[in-house]
């Protein structure tokens, strides 16, 4: 039998034969046949399918045919070159829903032998060398009690795991205890480790580089991207990859290919090398006097250097976050930096046992990296990039001296669509309006590529049902006016389905006043009130909903999207309020600038579109199976009374619509 996506995916395919009451998706197919079509014509493809689709299937299906097609031996002998595949994505639920359960299903029914693999960051691996030394210098590295003990448990399940990473321990070590002992490459000595064969990390990287398909996540993937652009690399070279969920691609991309330094990587860092109130420290433990006389002097430097920030910050750019221009602040910390990275390795020469050498090198490696990010940041060196300060307060405040490129179009576009042949970008959300992915592609830098708008195989007409508010105050013009009325028409529509809510709002002032306001009114219902931001976690928060049945959830930011509640639980969407970006972040004001120096309206060139794609996904929330049912609520007026409110409801599923008057 010739292997297509027909034949696998299709009404009488593999997949049918193996699972009774299994239906066909056309749309699913016409992914599959977009993503084999774009691998094998070295093409890129942008692919809007609709939940329910069945995304995964489409593009590993074709990706794993792609991967073990025959292949011609090379005109000199030899093996013939393999097609190596990666597929990102952004939650680590998608993650674990590729290798854990599509993957292996796929694995049993193809008549076919590939490997998969899911990749983790070497930080993730323990090195058994660096967990034998750090318990030989427990004394005098570890202060606490806790931390001795967290690293004599790491000894006993070092024994037993499986794989050597994070994932496969049952407790969080401490940071402070895991930055001892993790994998790291300026760490590590290579084939000459006494534990090399039993290497965690070189048996994952070995699984690595034999593997058909590398199964990443978008920060490994654009991290890999930004050490390329400087001639190193983390994932082995590959032909073809898959962005799932490449929504968020922008938004991860400008992270990774930025810069971040903040004061209390340096605190953390001095206090690795000497901490004179514990006694602890690596130089302590090499007995290096004048290192550590340097590193107290440089506590003072850093400190004085981030209160300078700050007081310029206040005075000079009146508090603003966005640093227009390198800072007149003198630099004294880099070039003590780089003093003390010399003392170290200096005497790391000297030193015959090669562990602690490689030990020593990695500091001084890490101390010259600081002192070259600080330098980089104060001197503005990253090409059109976006500079600006954030502080977080605490026991000790952190001030984070931050960095991205304005765009990521240009960098993207030839770093990976100019030399990678076939890039897949797919979600449920790309497009604005019914077909447009201008928006997107100009955004990421695909100039050409095959564009598929697939819709959802679920019936929303039938399952869902679109109620927008009229006669609601203007948020604009009214907003205290329109806060008011948003909570009344909250109880009003939690009242419709009896709890069973998601109440998603735009900024957490509104969400902790609504919380504040109708707390009451919750207890009276008797309904299970959940609040974002309230110190429980995401993923406790869903699970808490659905274990009640009646709930109501009050989220924001991250509750837009990537968030999967089917069943009876959900079935009520409450949309406070459009989602518009307000372009008070630095870098949301740089590109908004940068739209406006072009000639174009950054309000319809950039923020109406991104809040309908993000409209679409809060909308999504709702149908999550062929079985789901419910409303969702727009409580905005402006996506009828504004001009630009059409294109907000043209990008949604077609449904039945309902004007409420709040009568």
């Amino acid at each position: 039998m010739t292997l297509s996506p027909q034949t696998v995916l299709g009404p009488d395919g593999l997949i049918a034969q193996r699972l009774t009451g299994y239906e066909s998706r056309p749309q699913q197919l016409a992914m599959a046949d977009g993503v084999a079509a774009a691998i094998a014509n070295r093409e890129h493809l942008v692919v809007e399918a609709g939940t329910g689709v069945g995304k995964s299937f489409a593009y590993l299906v074709p990706a794993i045919l792609a991967a073990t097609a025959p292949r011609e031996a090379p005109p000199g002998g030899g093996e013939p070159p393999r097609k190596r595949i990666v597929i990102s994505t952004h939650t680590i639920s998608l993650q674990e829903q590729l290798i854990g359960k599509d993957l292996p299903f796929l694995n049993a029914i193809l008549p076919v032998e590939f490997s998969a693999v899911l990749v983790k960051g070497r930080s993730n691996y323990i090195s058994l060398r660096r967990l034998a030394a750090a318990a030989e210098r427990a004394g005098s590295i570890f202060p606490e009690m806790q931390e001795v003990e967290q690293l004599r448990r790491l000894k006993t399940w070092s024994r037993t795991t499986r794989d050597g990473s994070l994932a496969d321990m049952d407790f969080q070590p401490l940071p402070s205890v895991w930055d001892e002992v993790r994998s790291e490459h300026g760490n590590c000595l290579g084939r000459k480790c006494p534990t090399h064969n039993d290497c965690h990390y070189y048996r994952a990287r070995r699984r690595v580089w034999n593997a058909d398909l590398l199964i990443v996540n978008h920060a490994l993937f654009f991290s890999d991207l930004a050490l390329r652009r400087e001639g190193a690399s983390v994932l082995p070279d590959y032909d073809v990859v898959v962005l799932d969920e490449a929504h968020t691609v922008e938004a991860v991309a400008g992270d990774h290919l930025g810069l971040k330094v903040s004061s209390g990587q340096f605190n953390y860092l001095f206090n690795k090398l000497y901490n004179d109130r514990t006694a602890r420290g690596l130089l302590i433990h090499h007995n290096l006097k004048e290192a550590q006389q340097l590193v107290q002097r440089l506590r003072f430097q850093s400190d004085s250097l981030f209160a300078s920030i700050q007081e310029w910050q206040a005075l000079e750019n009146r508090g603003g976050a966005r640093i227009h221009a390198p800072m007149p602040v003198e630099n004294a910390v880099s070039p003590d930096l780089r003093t003390l990275a010399g003392l170290i390795r200096g005497y790391a020469v000297n030193v015959t046992d090669e562990t602690q050498q490689i030990e020593l090198n990695a500091a001084a490696d890490r101390v010259d990296g600081l002192a070259q990010g600080l330098n980089s940041w104060l001197k503005q060196e990253l090409e059109d990039g976006v500079f600006w300060i954030e502080s977080a307060s605490g026991r000790r405040p952190n001030i984070e001296l931050t960095s991205a490129p304005i765009e990521v179009g240009p960098v993207l576009r030839d770093e990976l669509f100019n030399r990678i042949p076939t890039v897949i970008l797919t979600s449920a959300t790309l497009a604005v309006g019914r077909q447009d992915f201008s928006f997107f592609r100009d955004r990421l830098g695909v100039t050409k590529a095959t564009e598929l708008n697939l819709g959802s195989p679920f019936d929303y007409r039938r399952q869902a049902k679109l109620i927008l508010a009229e006669d609601m105050p203007d948020p604009g013009d009214k907003p205290q006016e329109f806060e008011a009325a948003v909570f009344e028409r909250i109880m009003r529509h939690v009242a419709q389905t009896d709890g069973r809510a998601f109440v998603l709002f735009t900024n957490y002032r509104m969400l902790k006043s609504a919380a504040s306001r109708l707390s009451r009114w919750f207890t009276q219902k008797n309904l299970t009130l959940l609040v974002h931001g309230a110190g429980v976690s995401r993923t406790a928060l869903i699970d808490r909903f659905r274990e009640d049945g009646r709930a109501v959830l009050f989220g924001a930011d991250s509750f837009w999207q990537g968030v999967d509640v089917p069943g009876e639980a959900l079935q009520n969407v409450i949309i406070t309020k459009l989602p518009f970006s307000v372009p008070d972040h630095p870098l949301l004001e740089a590109r908004v600038e940068r739209i406006r120096q072009r000639g174009g309206n950054p309000f319809m060139d950039y923020q109406v579109p991104e809040a309908a794609i993000r409209l679409k996904q809060g909308f999504g929330r709702l149908i999550r199976s062929a079985t789901d049912h419910g409303q969702v609520v727009i409580l905005d007026p402006r996506v009828r009374t504004k001009r630009y409110g059409r294109l907000f409801l043209e990008s949604l599923p077609e449904c039945s619509v309902e004007i409420d008057r709040g009568r």
